[in-house]
């Protein structure tokens, strides 16, 4: 089970043998439905805890990124995968040592 599952998220995670990158991220969150953008941080960067009104579709293509729920859990994510945010989730997020390349799209 995936992180994001134990964190009562709906994982997502790019199909097996897929060859992770912006690309294939891009794609693969744009035939769930979504139009992805992309942003890159720097390592050991932080996101204070904050939360969106919609939902949320977001994959890592490049680095890595460790979400942190106000439950207490955390999900970390590495290239190829990622998870649906509910609307309203408060999170903050910790950027890892190489810096983190993460592609996203939103849901009204």
């Amino acid at each position: 089970m995936s992180s994001a599952a134990r964190a009562g998220l709906e994982p997502l995670r790019l199909p097996a043998g897929t060859r992770v990158g912006r690309d294939t991220v891009a794609a693969h969150l744009a035939a769930l439905g979504v139009t992805p953008g992309a942003w890159s941080n720097g390592p050991g960067e932080r996101y204070a805890a904050h939360d969106h009104r919609t939902t949320k579709l977001l994959m890592c293509a490049e680095g890595s990124i460790t979400f942190l729920f106000d439950d207490g859990s955390e999900v970390a994510l590495q290239p190829g995968e990622g998870f649906i945010l509910p609307p309203e989730t408060r999170h903050a997020a910790v950027i890892g040592p190489d810096g983190v390349t993460c592609l996203e799209g939103h849901r009204g």
